[in-house]
């Protein structure tokens, strides 16, 4: 099931494999949140054991919350502001030199749209790429499988559903 998962295929989320990698990132997402913003050795360490890849020069600030973080790759001097929800069932990609504000979703995830299927909890997920010095305002949500361009901004508040072009505002 991991590997249909990650795969972008219908998978069942309480399959063993699948829940030890939840259990490992909230055990991590729950030692960094701990940290305070004077112990950067020690969130530096625990973001690189968390994620896919940090960038040099990245900050995030706490809390922060995530499904695997194995999935999730972030470039250089980028900076993330507090309460990101990023839900990394398969890729998230974040470019250099892109902003994001407080509580912005980052969500992966999708459920099928009939209802047996939903109650027996089958879910995919597509991914999400966020371009180079991209500004995700404050409380943004990006849908799943979207593409927001180098040089986009996206203004507090915005549901983002589908891909955004290169250098412009929404």
């Amino acid at each position: 099931m991991l590997e249909r998962m990650v795969s972008g295929d219908w998978y069942l989320a309480d399959d063993p494999g699948i829940v030890e990698a939840i259990h490992r990132s909230s055990d991590l997402t729950a030692a960094f949140n701990a940290t305070t913003a004077r112990e950067v050795d020690r969130r530096r360490e625990l973001l690189t054991e968390l994620l896919g890849a940090i960038g040099e020069d990245t900050e995030i600030r706490t809390p922060i919350q995530v499904d695997y973080g194995t999935q999730i790759r972030i470039g250089a001097r980028s900076f993330v502001n507090f309460g990101l929800v990023a839900l990394d069932v398969v890729d998230i990609v974040i470019g250099d030199d892109v902003q994001i504000g407080p509580n912005v979703q980052l969500l992966t995830p999708i459920h099928p749209l009939e209802a047996d299927l939903r109650r027996s909890k089958w879910e995919r997920a597509e991914p999400i790429t966020i371009g180079d010095n991209v500004w995700l305002g404050g409380g943004v949500i990006v849908c799943p499988g979207v593409t927001i361009g180098a040089n986009t901004v996206v203004g507090a508040g915005a549901v983002v559903t589908k891909d955004l072009p290169a250098g412009v505002l929404a």
